[in-house]
C-alpha cells in the first residue's frame, strides 16, 4: 500500500479574502494590495546614538522584522536620520511628535516612510499642503497615527472620550487633508489599549476607506498581557481580511515583538511556518516528560532552514493521530516511543533515545526537502498530549 504524506498542506487556507486596498511602497516593502502583511518594531534606543541604533536595527532584521520606526523628539535625533536610513538593511519610518520641522527632516533625511500623530503635532493642520509637497516629491509614503492617548481635544470634546467614531473620524479626516493635496501615498493606524476599542475602530475604517492599515494594541502592557491583547485583536481583524502590516507593542525587547507578530501571522497561514510549538499543558495520561521532550527536541532543531512539522506526543489518546498527521513524530508511553515519519511507524525506540532519534530523521528529512527544492523556513513542531 503506498504511504500518503499528511503533513502540511502545500497551498495555506485562508479564513477570509483580503480586504482590497490600495498598495503603497515603504522602501522595499509593498504594503497593503496583494502584498503580504508585513511585521514592524521600534527601536527603544535614542535615535541619536547612532551605533547602537543600528545595532538594534541589525537585530531587529535577524528576528524577521521588515519595517522599522525610530522615534525622532529632538534636533539630534533627526540629524541622526539619514545615516540610519542609508545604513540600515531594511527601511525606517521616522515617528514624529509635536514638531512638525522633524516631518521635512525625515523626508528630507531619505526615510522610506514618515508616521505623523495628528492629535499632538501643533498646528500640523496648516501644513499639510507643505508635507504633501515633500512626501509627493520625494515619494515618501505618509503614516497617519491616531492614538487613543493622544486625540484631538475637539473629538474629545465631541465624543467625550476615545471611542471608535472619534478615532475613525480623526484619521478620516487628516487624509481627507491630504487628498486635497492630491497625496494618496497614505497609510492608516487607529489605535487603543483596548482590543474591543480597536477592533471595532478598525473595522468602521476598513469599511470606509481603500488605503492600507497598520494594526497596533497601544500600550499593550508586559509582555503576557501584550501577547494576549494584540494576538486576540490581531486575530479577529486579519481573520476578516483586514490588516495589512502590524506592529506588537510590549514593554520588552523590540525582537520580542517580533517574535509575537510572527507567529501571530504564522497561525493564521498569513506567513510560512516556522518553528511552532503547539504543546499540550500535559496531564495524568502522559507517561513520559512533554515539556523535557519539547525542549530538546526544539533546541536541537534550532536553526534548521526548512519547514518540518514534528509532533511530540506525551500519551496514547492522542498521540498516534498527531504524529501521524505531521511529517515526523513520536508517540511515546511505557518507556518507548514510536517514531512516524510522512504518517508511518518507521521503528520502536527507548525513551532514552527519543530525542536523538528525532533529531536524527529530521535532518534526513530536511535535507531531502531541500534537495527537492523546498522553500526555506524554520521548522514547525507540534507538541501535545
Amino acid at each position: 500500500m503506498t504511504a500518503i504524506s499528511l503533513g502540511m498542506p502545500s497551498v495555506p487556507t485562508k479564513l477570509a479574502e483580503r480586504r482590497k486596498s490600495r498598495q503603497i511602497q515603504v522602501g522595499t516593502v509593498a504594503v497593503g494590495g496583494d502584498a503580504p502583511v508585513s511585521v514592524q518594531s521600534m527601536t527603544t534606543t535614542r535615535t541619536s546614538d547612532i551605533g547602537a541604533t543600528l545595532q538594534q536595527i541589525a537585530e531587529l532584521t535577524a528576528s524577521g522584522c521588515q519595517i522599522v520606526r525610530v522615534a525622532c523628539p529632538t534636533q539630534d535625533d533627526a540629524d541622526a536620520l539619514a545615516t540610519i536610513a542609508s545604513k540600515s538593511q531594511i527601511p525606517v519610518i521616522a515617528d514624529i511628535h509635536f514638531q512638525p520641522k522633524y516631518v521635512f527632516a525625515a523626508i528630507n533625511a531619505g526615510c522610506a516612510a514618515v508616521r505623523v500623530n495628528p492629535g499632538n503635532i501643533k498646528q500640523f493642520d496648516d501644513q499639510v499642503k507643505e508635507i504633501a509637497r515633500a512626501a509627493k516629491d520625494t515619494g515618501t509614503p505618509i503614516r497617519i497615527g491616531v492614538n487613543a492617548g493622544s486625540l484631538d481635544k475637539r473629538l474629545l470634546q465631541k465624543y467625550g472620550k476615545a471611542t471608535p467614531e472619534a478615532l475613525v473620524e480623526s484619521a478620516l479626516w487628516e487624509a481627507s487633508l491630504f487628498e486635497e493635496h492630491d497625496f494618496r501615498d497614505i497609510k492608516i493606524s487607529v489605535k487603543h489599549n483596548d482590543p474591543v476599542v480597536m477592533v471595532n475602530a478598525y473595522r468602521q475604517l476598513a469599511a470606509a476607506c481603500d488605503y492600507p492599515l497598520h494594526l497596533g494594541v497601544t500600550e499593550a502592557g508586559p509582555a503576557f498581557q501584550g501577547t494576549i491583547k494584540s494576538a486576540v485583536a490581531f486575530g479577529a481583524l486579519l481573520a476578516e481580511g483586514i490588516g495589512d502590516t502590524i506592529r506588537v507593542s510590549l514593554s520588552a525587547p523590540p525582537v520580542e515583538e517580533i517574535k509575537v507578530g510572527m507567529q501571530i501571522l504564522e497561525s493564521l497561514n498569513l506567513k510560512q511556518r516556522r518553528l511552532e510549538i503547539v504543546s499540550c499543558p500535559s496531564c495524568g495520561r502522559a507517561q513520559v516528560d512533554v515539556y523535557k521532550l519539547a525542549e530538546e527536541v526544539t533546541a536541537g532543531l534550532e536553526g534548521m532552514e526548512v519547514p518540518l512539522r514534528v509532533a511530540v506526543m506525551g500519551c496514547v489518546v492522542n498521540g498516534p493521530g498527531e504524529a501521524r498527521e505531521a511529517d515526523l513524530g513520536v508517540a511515546s508511553g511505557n518507556g518507548k516511543g514510536q517514531i512516524f515519519v510522512k504518517g508511518e511507524v518507521i521503528k520502536t525506540v527507548p525513551e532514552s533515545k527519543i530525542v536523538e532519534t528525532l533529531i536524527d530523521e529530521a535532518m534526513k528529512i530536511a535535507e531531502q526537502m531541500e534537495a527537492d527544492g523546498v522553500a526555506s523556513g524554520e521548522p514547525s513542531v507540534s507538541v501535545a498530549g
